[in-house]
């Protein structure tokens, strides 16, 4: 029997709705909302409309929010902009939306930033705290993928856990997050060059898949019953849509849903609930929770 079809839109949703719960009882104790910074540079489409999207949000939830625009900027001049946002007692978030331009050191933008006010997760403090199993803001997309799994009841303690993807966004926060206490997966972390890659990943039981490649994991790599989280989005050509592409994830839909027990699809598995962590993130930063 095909695998349960995990709604990223619907979980996701219902974590938007309990932001604006909290954000509209922090503004009712007094509170001022909870103030987003975004700064985008370069004209990427993909970058540009998914901060649109972060932007509508962010409304939707309570969050105020802006987006500093720059067709083009240099790396000091970005540097500058991170010291404002960190001075100003008004802004709680700071997003730097990634990938930036060749020109700009992105680990030097990153460094930059204040870690209490990183809701991306990418500080070197932030990532230290996740890696010791301390709390601090965690990657919006790792985050949500645990959300995922825990609003979906799928049991983690003792399991094993495959990621494949090693990346500093997705794969090593996801491994460090899956081994926290109280989670207790035990996990193995894959990558391109991993040796016998679809013997290890048929014994996970719940496989993560980041690797960034269309539909990389196949139906032979994924044992019976397994959890199928697929991270990845891919445009494929396919002369029969409008667009000319369609959107597949880094998993074989379709034939590996025969084998899972649930699984997330591409588009509106994982996706969404990046921007729904985001929000999370943001409204932590202005309360203070992870503050060092």
């Amino acid at each position: 029997m095909p695998g349960h079809i995990i709604d990223g839109k619907a979980i996701a949703a219902a974590v938007r709705a309990d932001v604006r719960r909290d954000v509209d009882a922090w503004t009712a104790a007094g509170n001022r909302p909870p103030y987003l910074a975004v700064v985008l540079v370069g004209d990427d489409p993909a970058s540009a409309a998914y901060v649109r999207g972060k932007t509508v949000a962010a409304a939707e939830a309570g969050i105020r929010s802006d987006t500093i625009i720059y067709d083009d900027v240099s790396e000091d001049r970005l540097l500058e902009i991170v010291h404002q946002l960190n001075e100003d007692d008004a802004v709680d978030g700071i997003l730097v939306q990634l990938p930036l331009p060749d020109h700009v050191n992105e680990s030097r933008v990153i460094h930059a930033m204040d870690p209490n006010k990183d809701v991306d997760g990418f500080h070197p403090q932030n990532v230290g705290r996740l890696s010791i199993g301390e709390s601090g803001f965690v990657s919006a997309t790792p985050a949500g993928i645990m959300e995922m799994l825990r609003r979906s009841e799928i049991q983690t303690e003792g399991r094993h856990a495959v990621v494949i993807g090693r990346s500093n966004i997705v794969g090593r926060p996801v491994s460090s997050l899956l081994l926290r206490r109280g989670i207790d997966a035990t996990v193995t972390t894959c990558h391109s060059r991993t040796r016998n890659l679809p013997e290890i990943s048929r014994q996970a039981d719940i496989l993560i898949a980041a690797i960034g490649r269309a539909e990389f994991v196949t139906a032979d790599m994924v044992k019976d019953g397994a959890v199928v989280i697929d991270v990845g989005i891919n445009r494929v050509e396919d002369n029969t849509r409008e667009r000319g592409y369609r959107l597949v994830g880094d998993v074989a839909f379709e034939s590996v849903r025969k084998h899972s027990s649930a699984i997330t699809p591409v588009p509106g598995g994982v996706g969404p609930m990046t921007i729904a962590m985001l929000l999370k993130n943001t409204l932590a930063a202005a309360r203070g929770d992870y503050r060092l």
